[in-house]
């Protein structure tokens, strides 16, 4: 077994400068070596690797909409963020939540309402056609809870036709089947400050030539429900807003002693886990709603805490001369790890002795980052896991109370993978041994994995009127169970192990009649089938049972005639969609790595993959990708990823190499003129 520190990944470099082969470099060796190096151009000083994380115009929007309510809407930052949502307005008028994706109501009003703030003309062409496009679905009332509260933030909605979050939800015990526990670690983060801001109703009423009645169909001060009900009456939505109703009553009658012992529970709550963090939760909705909270509890803008949140948000700018755009969060651990699992694949693919003694530099240096980022404090997750260690890694640069398996899995595969995972003696490091004890003891009842807790999967809170952005839950799927699998499989699990057997039973559940798996954090078929192959693969299953031949058959017929593949972020709301969209190339490589997991490295297909990833990488070494192929809340909000486009494709060339792909080269080409099924 690799030792940390070792050569035993690396060839013998007995002369600085000369190639390791005397044959010129092949097409595939040259690609694999630009990519390489643009990765490692990457790198930063520290070891660490991060590239921008690229959501929709909500992000500026908010902004801008927080700005108004804290009166700095003259400032020139707001103009900048408007600026770069005008952008990203679609031909025809509205926003939508993906590139190329339909308009969607919500973003399309805080988009709008967010230039009006920055003085646009709501008689320009582009905002009429917006307002429009707005009105025929519906109008602003018809928007989502969140986009709601933002409205009667700034006097354009009562709060009594928005979804009460009441801070009393904090003081129900953890065994109550609804409680903060029960949620989804993300929502938590945002339930818990916009309890407090829905207790306090704040507005900063804006001038009516910076509203927006004109969004609304109807009076939007005509009492309406929160959510709308279902025609049937005896409906647990029904129930949930009858709910709501009897706590807005409770709210204005009931004993005021409860709803500050609530408030402050809830401030305490937020103020506790500042702590190590990058704001709550270090994403940036909650960072926004700890802002708003703060001002409702009367924190001066210059107090340590409103100083802390604000600095923040500002860390999440992105500004140049004309625009300013906002990213959800940082992704330094998961790019991190994604890169140095790509260059230890690639670790014996290298041409050149100096490239391979940059390729181990580096990875040592990114190692090193890592394992100074463990977690070794208790967490929000250890409330139903009392007596497991701390362990494990987050996604953020500081996120303290929310390691994740995902991020755990992958930097777990790094340490293997790099032979750092063990010390000068064979056994496993203190890091690694945590980890995987942390990783093993987040399996869920059902034999699979959910993302930052154990067993959230109570349907009955997705029926909560402010549930409607599609994330209240984190229950177990097939993604990130066979990341976990990948990584267990490093470690030598196999079959017969009882947590892998019931994970592959799992898997094996959730298989989709057509032979693919539905991806939870990336989009979508593609990346949940591929992670299950190249997990089943890890842990020694048998790819020649008829699970595995039916997923490769599958991403075989969606295969496109350019030899690449492609899935647009609709296929979450149209399953028939599965596997269709433009290609790029992170999907191309999501299939082709599954393909050769499971066998398949001298298929037409996977050659006619391959050529395609040549065809189109840049001169620098990368790949051109515009559309978002990662997964926030689906069918809600999704990512692009700036780095997928790199590590992956360059995952896959390696891959490749290292089942043969020089003997195997003069097949790249041979397909060019290979029709693939439409």
């Amino acid at each position: 077994m690799p030792r940390a520190g070792s050569l035993a990944l690396f060839p013998s470099l007995e002369h600085r400068g000369h190639r390791l082969s005397e044959a010129q470099p092949t097409a595939l060796e040259a690609a694999v070596a630009r990519a390489r190096g643009c990765l490692l151009d990457m790198q930063n000083p520290d070891g660490h690797w991060v590239g921008e994380l690229q959501g929709d115009t909500i992000l500026e929007s908010e902004y801008v909409l927080l700005m108004a309510f804290l009166g700095r809407d003259g400032e020139e930052r707001v103009k900048k963020a408007a600026r770069y949502i005008l952008t990203q307005e679609r031909p025809d008028g509205g926003w939508s939540n993906y590139p190329g994706g339909p308009v969607d109501l919500s973003v399309s009003v805080k988009a709008y309402f967010a230039l009006k703030i920055a003085g646009h003309d709501p008689d320009a062409p582009y905002m009429r056609r917006a307002r429009q496009l707005i009105l025929d679905l519906g109008g602003a009332a018809s928007s989502n809870s969140f986009t709601k509260c933002y409205l009667a933030s700034l006097g354009q909605l009562p709060y009594d036709n928005c979804p009460t979050v009441p801070p009393e939800l904090l003081l129900l015990p953890k065994w109550s089947y609804v409680n903060i526990h029960a949620m989804s670690s993300w929502t938590r983060t945002i339930v818990v400050p916009l309890s407090i801001f829905s207790a306090h109703r704040p507005v900063r009423a804006m001038p009516p030539e910076k509203g927006v009645a004109e969004l609304f169909a109807h009076d939007p001060h005509v009492p309406l429900w929160p959510h709308p009900p279902t025609r049937r009456w005896f409906t647990l939505t029904n129930l949930f807003i009858a709910i709501d109703q009897a706590i807005k009553w409770f709210e204005r009658r009931g004993p005021r002693a409860i709803r500050q012992l609530a408030i402050r529970k809830a401030e305490q709550w937020m103020i506790d886990h500042f702590a190590g963090s990058d704001g709550v939760g270090a994403i940036f909705p909650p960072i926004i709603y700890t802002i708003i909270s703060l001002r409702c509890l009367g924190y001066a803008d210059d107090s340590p805490e409103m100083s802390y949140a604000l600095e923040k948000l500002d860390d999440l700018m992105i500004e140049d001369e004309a625009t300013l755009r906002v990213q959800p969060c940082f992704s330094p651990v998961w790019d991190t790890a994604l890169s140095l699992n790509a260059l230890a694949i690639s670790a014996n693919q290298s041409a050149w002795i100096e490239e391979e003694e940059r390729n181990r530099y580096a990875i040592n240096r990114g190692i090193r980052w890592l394992l100074q980022r463990e977690v070794r404090d208790k967490g929000d997750w250890s409330l139903a896991n009392p007596h497991l260690e701390p362990g494990g890694w987050f996604f953020e640069y500081r996120n303290r109370f929310y390691p994740d398996t995902d991020d755990t899995a992958m930097v777990l595969m790094g340490l293997a993978r790099s032979g750092h995972a063990w010390d000068s003696d064979g056994r496993r490091i203190p890091p690694v041994e945590r980890g995987l004890s942390w990783l093993l003891g987040m399996q869920n009842s059902d034999g699979g994995w959910g993302a930052f807790d154990r067993d959230i999967n109570r349907e009955i809170l997705t029926k909560i009127p402010f549930a409607d952005h599609n994330a209240m839950l984190d229950p177990s799927c097939p993604d990130i169970t066979a990341r976990a699998l990948e990584a267990l499989g490093q470690f030598g699990y196999l079959p017969g192990n009882r947590q892998v057997d019931d994970a592959l039973a799992f898997l094996e559940r959730k298989q989709d009649r057509r032979g693919c798996w539905q991806g939870r954090w990336g989009v979508n078929y593609l990346y949940g089938t591929w992670q299950v192959l190249i997990g089943l693969q890890a842990i020694g299953y048998d790819m020649r049972r008829p699970t595995v031949r039916r997923a490769v058959a599958w991403l075989e017929s969606v295969q496109q005639e350019c030899g690449g593949w492609g899935e647009s972020c609709r296929s979450y709301d149209d399953p028939s969609l599965a596997g269709q969209g433009d290609v790029t190339a992170s999907q191309t490589a999501w299939a082709l790595l599954g393909l050769i997991a499971a066998g398949r490295a001298d298929s037409r297909a996977v050659h006619a993959g391959i050529q395609y990833l040549l065809r189109t990488q840049q001169d620098d070494g990368n790949w051109h990708e515009d559309q978002f192929t990662g997964t926030g809340f689906p069918k809600v909000f999704y990512l692009k990823y700036h780095m997928y486009r790199l590590y992956f494709p360059f995952m896959a060339l390696a891959r490749y190499q290292e089942a043969g792909g020089r003997k195997q080269e003069a097949g790249v080409g041979a397909f060019s003129g290979y029709k693939f099924p439409a």
